[in-house]
């Protein structure tokens, strides 16, 4: 029998190894803020504090879609446009205008785009970043008052609980009898 050598012994398999984060010169230039990252849909999710303000995207397909993904909503648009000219939806996420937009990796001034953008998370840009869990409705101010009128439920309010037997029955029809065995 042939003696296993140390290749084979700590031998990972080309699913586990950990994959180099796509455009790793974005979390480069994000450094300072300590971001933390998580994989998200076969991408790479960028967190700065509580926020998710990017997302690293390079897969087989579709390649256009591939780049930096801002984090932010449909309001702030035209002025990051502004900023960003090669800036668009994408293209996974639906037909119509969404929320997060592309800086597309095959854009001409794809780097120099995630370097300025980088900056403006690092200067606090209220334009990008969405906390997690939040929802906006079409009119945020109604959603957010009925938000604060309504008592938030329990986890253990919204469970199911054990049915009840009925109080007039007497002690010993409540109790389960052991089983024989």
């Amino acid at each position: 029998m042939r003696r296993p050598s140390s290749d084979d012994l700590f031998f990972v398999s080309p699913k586990r190894r950990e994959k180099p984060a796509p455009h790793g010169f974005v979390l480069d230039a994000l450094a300072s803020l300590e971001p933390i990252t998580r994989p998200m849909f076969g991408c790479l999710a960028v967190y700065v504090e509580e926020k998710i303000v990017l997302i690293l995207r390079d897969k087989p397909s579709p390649e256009a879609d591939n780049g930096v993904w801002i984090a932010t909503i449909e309001e702030h648009h035209a002025s990051l446009l502004n900023e960003f000219p090669s800036m668009r939806s994408i293209s996974v996420l639906g037909s119509g205008v969404t929320g997060w937009q592309v800086l597309p990796a095959n854009a001409p001034d794809f780097e120099e785009a995630a370097l300025h953008a980088c900056a403006l998370i690092r200067a606090g840009d209220p334009r990008i970043g969405k906390i997690p869990g939040q929802r906006r409705g079409k009119k945020p101010g109604v959603q957010q008052e009925e938000a604060k009128a309504t008592p938030k439920r329990s986890a253990r309010a919204s469970m199911p609980t054990a049915k009840k037997t009925s109080k007039s029955a007497p002690a010993t029809a409540r109790r389960r009898a052991p089983k024989s065995r």
